[in-house]
């Protein structure tokens, strides 16, 4: 093997592997870690070269041989094992197939030559796997290949993940070459599914959960969490892959992680890390959440968010808001608090109607009207104490065209229907602004000849017609009174929920128009 010019020693790297080494091939295999170690940014012939030794190194060993000294006496010599080497040997060359650290506009960004380095290293992992596939077969019973796998499992699979998918530093080789990594660690393993790999399938197998995230940790602190832009990936979807109740166990080693990528000024971040939180907030159960104040920390660290423009951050902030107000509520009722459990509720939906009434972005419109009826729900009855702010929030998105779904007009209906229905004894006095609202949107709708579909206008004019009847009841017949003095024809039957539009648009003979549904 033609390791000189890979054996040089170097200021910061290990040193040179020395004659005392436990093996002819443990001393072959530190020579490529030292070589892999000093070229992980050098040429790229000198890496082919140490890639190329390793691959014939690996095919020429014995299954046997590769793994021993798992349990032998050369660990307490104060020298690794095979497995150790091993391991280490998977850690370098996942490293060296890590994207680089994203660099500033101009400078290019340093992933086009990762595709290539990605597909070599996932063909020596099958290599390697491959090895330990015929240690298992030739002797199931004997430890040494499992200890080797051991070492071995957790840098192949952050591999796997790192390059599985499409990203900016793959191509459809490496992807593929992730992919066959990925299929043939978890048969190895004997693992149904990457659940299965992570959290393990019985008392005797813990998983590897936790042997994943110890890799992730150097690369998750504060100051080196960018240096590998596909950190936070892998970090985000190992996460979501583990439910309750093994997550729970590792909340110290989650939550920092989660919280420092979701305070990122970069808004692809800040989603990633908000669907983490989210994540754990349903997945870890309320005790362990709200001990240590974490809860507190959780809502704090969301409600900030909520001040920035972006539509698909509010989305998942706001859901997972939702689901932390129980969490919340029940630290509350715990200290007797039961009048103000819904504190954090009120306090977000005032955020929001603030944020709402003024906004002219339609993106953003849609996303705070398609949770508006969640918060009602919540809040039921006591919405009550939003409802001037909510009503001039609903008379003005009522006017507003939104497209040719319409979902922030039907998100808005929906939202009206259930005010009604929670605070209806403070409906009455508010018949004749609803009820203009409310005809005039059926109008508009009759008249609209735009692409609007026939099946949207349909859903809007059955939920008009159904706030149209919740008014009625609200207000105790005032709305069919009003109608009747304007000589408009209420409809025929409550129970079927169809506004009759022509007598809306001819009765008062304003518009001379006949929309052909009735």
């Amino acid at each position: 093997m033609k390791l000189d010019s890979a054996g040089e020693e170097t200021p910061d790297g290990p040193t040179p592997p020395s004659e005392g080494s436990p093996s002819t091939l443990g001393q072959a295999f530190s020579k490529i870690l030292y070589g892999l170690s000093c070229q992980e940014s050098g040429q790229s012939n000198a890496r082919n070269a140490i890639l190329k030794d390793l691959g014939a190194l690996v095919e020429a060993a014995e299954c046997d041989t590769l793994f021993e000294g798992s349990g032998s006496d050369e660990p307490l010599r104060g020298m690794p094992g095979m497995p150790e080497i091993l391991g280490q040997v998977a850690k370098a060359l996942e490293k060296l197939a890590a994207p680089p650290k994203e660099k500033t506009a101009g400078g290019g960004d340093g992933h086009s030559e990762v595709p290539e380095k990605a597909a070599e290293v996932g063909l020596l992992f099958l290599k390697l796997l491959g090895k330990v596939e015929t240690a298992k077969s030739s002797s199931p019973l004997c430890p040494a290949w499992k200890i080797g796998l051991c070492h071995l499992a957790g840098p192949m699979y952050i591999f796997a993940i790192t390059h599985r998918l499409k990203q900016p530093w793959t191509s459809p080789r490496s992807q593929r070459v992730a992919g066959e990594v990925l299929s043939l660690l978890l048969r190895v393993t004997e693992c149904s599914s990457l659940p299965g790999f992570l959290c393990g399938g019985n008392e005797d197998d813990r998983g590897r959960f936790a042997l994943v995230l110890g890799l992730l940790k150097p690369h998750l602190n504060k100051e080196s969490w960018k240096n590998n832009p596909a950190v936070k990936h892998v970090f985000s979807w190992t996460l979501q892959q583990v439910t309750q109740p093994w997550l729970s166990e590792h909340l110290e080693k989650i939550l920092p992680p989660s919280l420092l990528i979701s305070d990122d000024y970069q808004t692809e971040n800040k989603i990633l890390g908000v669907q983490c939180l989210h994540h754990i907030v349903l997945n870890v159960p309320a005790a362990d959440l709200l001990q240590y104040n974490r809860a507190q920390v959780l809502y704090h660290a969301l409600f900030n968010h909520l001040y920035m423009p972006e539509h698909q951050l509010i989305q998942a902030v706001l859901l997972c808001l939702l689901d932390l107000f129980p969490v919340l509520e029940k630290a509350l009722h715990w200290k007797g608090d039961a009048a103000g459990a819904t504190t954090h509720c009120h306090e977000v939906l005032q955020l929001i109607l603030t944020h709402m009434e003024p906004e002219h972005r339609l993106l953003l419109r849609r996303t705070y009207a398609r949770n508006l009826p969640a918060f009602v729900k919540k809040l039921g009855i006591l919405t009550v104490r939003h409802l001037k702010r909510m009503e001039q929030v609903i008379l003005g998105y009522l006017e507003v065209y939104d497209g040719p779904e319409e979902e922030t007009r039907l998100k808005i209906l929906e939202t009206l229907k259930l005010v009604m229905q929670y605070t209806w004894p403070r409906i009455s006095c508010r018949v004749v602004v609803l009820l203009k609202a409310l005809l005039k949107l059926i109008c508009d709708v009759a008249r609209d000849t735009s692409l609007t579909p026939e099946a949207t206008k349909s859903a809007l004019l059955k939920e008009a017609t159904d706030c149209l009847i919740l008014l009625d009841h609200c207000s105790q017949g005032q709305v069919k009174v009003r109608l009747s003095a304007l000589g408009l024809r209420w409809p025929c039957s409550e129970a079927t929920p169809v506004i009759d539009c022509n007598s809306l648009l001819v009765g008062p003979a304003r518009f001379g128009y006949e929309c052909g549904r009735c």
